[in-house]
This record gives C-alpha cells, structure tokens and sequence, in this order.
C-alpha cells in the first residue's frame, strides 16, 4: 500500500473539515501514521487515519511554527499555551507556504516589550480570520510573571497603544 494508504488519490474523500463560510482547504499534507494536515483558509486540522478530526483550531491561536528541515518536523506553539504540537510534513513545501501565509495573515500590529533580566513579553493584534474581527493577545516569554512588579502596567501601556493604532476600544 505504501505510505499513503487506500486514500492516496484524495487523502480528504468523505472528511467533513466543517468548514463555515469563506473558509477552504489551501493544502494538506500526509503526515506520520496515516494522519492528513490540512491548511484552510481560516484553520489548521489534523485529520486521523480513521477520517475523524483529531484537532483544528483557528490560525489566530497559533503563536510560531518553526522547521526543522534535518528532522523535518514543523513544531507549532500556541498563544494559548497548549502543548506544542510536532507535525511531520515530510517536505511538503505548498503544506509549510499555506501555514506560514496564513499565520501572518492574522497578524496585524505587533510589539516586543524588553522586560528587567532580559525577559522579554508581546503584546500582538491578530485577526480572527473566520469572524474578519481582531483581538489582542499578550504573550509572555519564558519566566515572566504578571505578578512581578511593573510588567502588568508596561504591558497594559503597550497593549492600549496598539488597540488605540487599529480602532479598538
């Protein structure tokens, strides 16, 4: 059978993705043990052997995806904090343009705020691409605490900037 299976001819025959209004499949990929990766206009889906949906959420909720060409491995890390999800893409190049076009496509305004011991935080506007609205998100680098004094206020100065920069209240 090879790696690709029974659904070599069309990985993606008889999966519903869900896909609301607007929103297509821009690639997908055969990733390891029989799993489809696939880039839609507005998520990213993982889609088991079985044709069920294993995970899919919107693109504005993916933080990086960075690739690693010896392992071939495309690693996304999330803003909300979610386990790292590894993805084997085998070289699928259409697959990495997809993904990385659309992360930036939720991207609107961003700003690297330096915090005290070299601790660094963003504050980033994004657009939910399904809902065509932005949204802010604060990420925290490693070791920065809310808590610690300051760094709410030098975040919330920044965060209330780019809002005011884009129309939102």
């Amino acid at each position: 059978m090879g790696m690709f299976g029974r659904r070599a001819s069309d990985p993606l025959q008889g999966v519903d993705l869900g896909l609301g209004k607007g929103d297509a499949v821009l690639a997908s990929c055969p990733a390891s043990d029989g799993a489809v990766l696939v880039a839609s206009s507005h998520r990213l889906s993982v889609v088991g052997a079985d044709g069920a949906v294993q995970l899919q959420r919107p693109w504005h909720l993916v933080d990086t995806g960075r690739y690693d060409n010896e392992a071939d491995v495309l690693t996304v890390t999330w803003v909300d904090r979610a386990p790292d999800l590894p993805l084997h893409v085998g070289g699928h190049r259409p697959f990495l343009q997809a993904f990385r076009e659309r992360v930036q496509a939720t991207v609107v305004i961003a700003e690297q705020i330096d915090l005290p011991a070299s601790r660094q935080a963003r504050v980033v506007i994004r657009k939910n691409l399904a809902e065509n609205r932005l949204l802010d998100q604060v990420i925290l680098g490693p070791g920065v605490r809310l808590a610690a004094p300051g760094v709410r206020d030098r975040i919330e100065v920044v965060r209330r900037a780019l809002r005011e920069q884009v129309g939102l209240p």
